[in-house]
């Protein structure tokens, strides 16, 4: 009875090839002779192995999803995947173990440099409309004494002569499968496959320093809390003088005394007596754009507000501006003076609130005046 690759594999007919290399790869971690010696598992990693070899070939998998002899279709190899050359999935067992091919021949000591970050404070007016900044930033730049090579001046880098400029000696060991190669970095060279016998004294070979900077910053009209703006190749120098990577400027906005921010909108609180809010009265506001005129109509009560179009934050993304919404506050007086009580107790009497006490005649016409000029400052 023929073998179920797939039930081997514990994966559906209809799996992906990255579905099955994950199953193999998960398999082989559990079943390797090295991490489990029972016989039986060897057995079993032979399966899964010859499993993995057959569905993992488009061509072999063709022919065996057909019913036919998947070996036969590609001129042999053994079965369980042992080849004339030994274990034929060497290098996905190796991704099983080590999470990733292994890397071949030198690697380079040219590499990019770290992004970097710095918080800049503005107010709310260079956030509204934007602005130009100047900061310091402190990053590694390229070494000028040895252009970024990391040798003093007048030397260079040797290739390595332990492992001459392959950058990784191989070690052959012994096991089931036979004789097994495998390749790690020189611990001579780390893999640079050259060293530098003499480092630079300015860098220490590293072919980078510290330095700060000055740069000019544009802050477009609309930023926020949070808000980054991307100055490409302003970040770290790379080791070896590589190119460097990214600085990222990150807005904070420091607090307004008299206006709060939500998103793009600004509001404000002006608090009035109540006599101008029964009376109706304007209101002078400084805003952003300069000093308004608030109409605060007769009748106003506490809490509402009034809505300035077009006199809040300009849309980072889109045009136009925000708007100012001034909340109204209505003070109430908690102490009065005989005076005061007199003319409110009128006006209680006016709007039939209170009953009449005493000989007055109470009249409407010029008791909001006196009231006005009677709560006029006072509290």
């Amino acid at each position: 009875m023929a073998t179920d690759y797939y039930a081997v594999l514990g994966v559906r007919r209809d799996a992906s090839q990255d579905e099955i290399k994950k199953a193999f790869r998960r398999l082989a971690r559990e079943l390797h002779p090295d991490v489990n010696p029972d016989p039986k598992t060897q057995e079993r990693f032979k399966e899964i192995n010859a499993a993995y070899e057959v569905l993992s070939d488009p061509q072999k998998k063709q022919v065996y999803d057909l019913g036919g002899d998947p070996l036969s279709a590609s001129g042999g190899g053994g079965a369980g995947g042992f080849g004339a050359g030994g274990f034929g999935n060497f290098s996905d067992i190796m991704d099983a173990f080590f999470g990733q091919a292994t890397q071949r021949g030198p690697r380079s000591r040219t590499r990019r440099g770290q992004d970097a970050m710095i918080r800049l404070e503005i107010d709310l007016n260079e956030a509204a409309f934007g602005t130009t900044k100047d900061i310091q930033v402190d990053t590694a730049v390229v070494c000028t004494t040895c252009s970024g090579e990391g040798a003093a001046p007048g030397t260079s880098a040797q290739t390595c002569d332990m492992c001459r400029g392959r950058g990784e000696v191989s070690q052959v060991t012994r096991s089931f499968l036979g004789q097994v190669m495998t390749s790690r970095p020189c611990p001579q060279c780390q893999g640079f496959g050259t060293v530098v016998p003499t480092p630079c004294p300015e860098c220490a070979g590293d072919g980078r320093v510290r330095s700060r900077r000055t740069l000019t910053v544009k802050i477009p009209a609309g930023v926020d809390n949070g808000t980054r703006i991307q100055l490409a190749g302003e970040g770290e120098v790379g080791p070896g003088g590589g190119p460097a990577g990214d600085l990222y400027v990150e807005i904070q906005e420091t607090p307004h005394e008299v206006f709060q921010r939500r998103g793009d909108d600004l509001h404000c609180t002006v608090t009035i007596p109540m006599t101008a809010a029964a009376l109706g009265t304007k209101v002078q506001l400084q805003t952003l754009d300069g000093l308004e005129e608030i109409d605060i109509r007769p009748g106003t009560q506490s809490g509402q507000s009034v809505p300035l179009h077009g006199r809040g934050i300009t849309h980072l993304r889109g045009n136009g501006r925000g708007d100012l919404i001034v909340h109204v506050e209505v003070q109430t007086p908690t102490k009065l003076d005989p005076e005061q009580e007199r003319l409110l107790r009128e006006l209680a009497v006016l709007r039939g609130e209170e009953r009449p006490t005493g000989q007055f005649q109470p009249g409407q016409q010029g008791l909001f005046s006196r009231l006005k000029d009677a709560f006029n400052g006072r509290t």
